[in-house]
């Protein structure tokens, strides 16, 4: 008896030692050494500052991504955005862009994917003082932070050469996207929760959209606007995509119809279902690797 119990405290101690080991594993691996610059200001919103954080890692490769931090078009604060979120792509070496904006109904939707034309016409305006090159910007979020993306993807584009303020000539385009369950189609919410039934937006964010929120006929126009799979373009930048198959809020066909639709003009839209996934799951973390892997793929 005495040898068996010997055996299962020597087992026990293993076994804490292990996980002592592996936990510090991850806690380093997820605290990488960075150079955090928040609050950075691109731009202004109602008179309100429009701020990002730069998260430079300890061995810059000169590729940047931008985090959209939004969920339900609400954004975080400056210095906000967990960088151990980031922990893969930091590790990777990209200068991390934790792109904020003012939360909605303060800030209308259609005024929100404006703003973050904004913050990529800031970044690349600024890519030598940042040291990157503007012409690898890479996108990443989740949700509506996903659906931001896919804006910025199928509509970023030159600014206007008359714009006084030079930041607003830039280019806002990005050159690879790696995303979680985006909005894809406001016109069409399919079997969402948030769908009312009658074409209208999602139920929870009828303020989001102002007077559109209310008149249908202004809602046709202003809802197609800030849906990407209407502006769909063969310039559409190399495109990852994960989404969970029992997603309620945001269903899995927003990605399915748009990876369809992307295959009509000859583009392939990289589709990831995780089974039994939810709006996000537990190992989310464990996929932001796989959007290193993406980003090394398409943008170095």
């Amino acid at each position: 008896m005495k040898k068996w119990l010997k055996r299962i405290a020597v087992l026990v101690v293993c076994l804490l030692a292990l996980s002592a080991g592996v936990g510090g594993y991850l806690w380093a691996y997820y605290n990488p050494k960075i150079d955090r610059s928040n609050g950075v200001v691109y731009g202004h919103r109602n008179g309100t500052p429009l701020t990002l954080d730069v998260i430079r890692p300890g061995d810059p490769n000169g590729l940047a991504i931008a985090f959209m931090v939004s969920g339900g078009w609400k954004s975080k604060s400056a210095g906000e955005a967990p960088a151990w979120m980031m922990a893969p792509l930091l590790r990777r070496g990209y200068t991390i862009f934790a792109v904020c904006h003012v939360s909605q109904p303060d800030s209308l939707i259609p005024e929100i994917i404006d703003d973050m034309h904004r913050a990529i016409r800031y970044i690349r305006f600024h890519a030598d003082d940042y040291k990157i090159d503007p012409n690898k910007i890479g996108v990443t979020g989740g949700s509506a932070g996903g659906h931001l993306s896919l804006m910025l993807a199928t509509r970023g584009a030159p600014g206007s050469q008359d714009a006084e303020d030079p930041i607003d000539r830039a280019n806002s385009n990005v050159q690879a996207v790696a995303i979680f369950y985006p909005v894809t189609d406001l016109l069409n919410l399919g079997e969402s929760t948030e769908n009312p039934g009658d074409g209208g937006p999602p139920k929870s964010f009828i303020k989001g959209f102002g007077d559109a929120g209310t008149d249908m006929e202004l809602w046709k126009e202003v809802g197609k606007e800030c849906s990407p799979i209407y502006f769909l373009e063969p310039s559409l930048p190399p495109t990852l995509i994960y989404h969970g198959d029992a997603d309620t809020l945001v269903p899995l066909d927003q990605s399915q119809r748009f990876q369809a639709k992307a295959k009509e003009i000859g583009k392939d839209v990289e589709l990831v279902v995780h089974p039994g996934g939810a709006h996000g799951w537990p190992t989310m973390i464990l996929d932001i690797e796989r959007f290193g892997e993406w980003f090394d793929k398409h943008l170095r």
